[in-house]
């Protein structure tokens, strides 16, 4: 039988078990064996990560023909006016070795009220003369660090990213550092969304 996680990443944590340098992994938070992470978090990203034994569920999972929804809450410099809004959900031009390409369009609000997350042990750099303001973006692709680039091509940098969703799974009823199993519902409920 199959196993699914969910895992609320913390900040400062590498997305796999080993470490040569010796920081932090999800192995100093999750003791189930022959399991591997269905995509990434950057190790000052924090958030919804999936984890499961299932070779074809990861697959599908990271497969960018699928286009499953993947939603983030960040935290960026200023407040992004209505052109930079726009321009995140119409896709913004990036550059990798050289060669562009341009995101797929995404679904992007601005938030009237921060979210409401737990403390971050390090806490973001705080300068009384520029304003901070949450966006949450949804994006069904995911590319190398895309939503702080893209929010830097827009004129304001990420400064707190979390992902709160992804194939329909939430980081609901979990704190950082905590995990659990999919609930037979949930798991069946992924799996139909990425037609695993």
């Amino acid at each position: 039988m199959a196993r699914v996680i969910r895992f609320w990443k913390p900040y400062g944590v590498l997305t796999k078990f080993t470490d040569a340098e010796g920081r932090p992994t999800l192995a100093d938070y999750i003791d189930v064996k022959g399991i591997y992470a269905a995509g990434r978090l950057d190790m000052d990203s924090e958030g919804l990560l999936l984890l499961t034994d299932d070779d074809r569920l990861k697959t599908r999972l990271l497969d960018p023909e699928n286009g499953h929804p993947r939603t983030y809450w960040a935290q960026v410099e200023r407040i992004p006016d209505e052109a930079a809004i726009k321009a995140l959900r119409e896709g913004v031009l990036l550059s990798d070795s050289g060669k562009q390409w341009r995101t797929r369009p995404a679904v992007v609000e601005l938030l009237e009220t921060p979210p409401d997350l737990p403390d971050r042990p390090v806490p973001i750099r705080y300068r009384a003369n520029i304003p901070t303001a949450w966006i949450a973006l949804t994006l069904t692709e995911g590319k190398n660090r895309q939503v702080r680039r893209m929010t830097a091509a827009v004129g304001h940098p990420t400064l707190r990213l979390v992902r709160v969703k992804m194939a329909g799974i939430t980081l609901d009823g979990l704190a950082p550092g905590q995990w659990r199993d999919l609930t037979p519902h949930e798991e069946q409920a992924l799996r139909r969304r990425v037609r695993s």
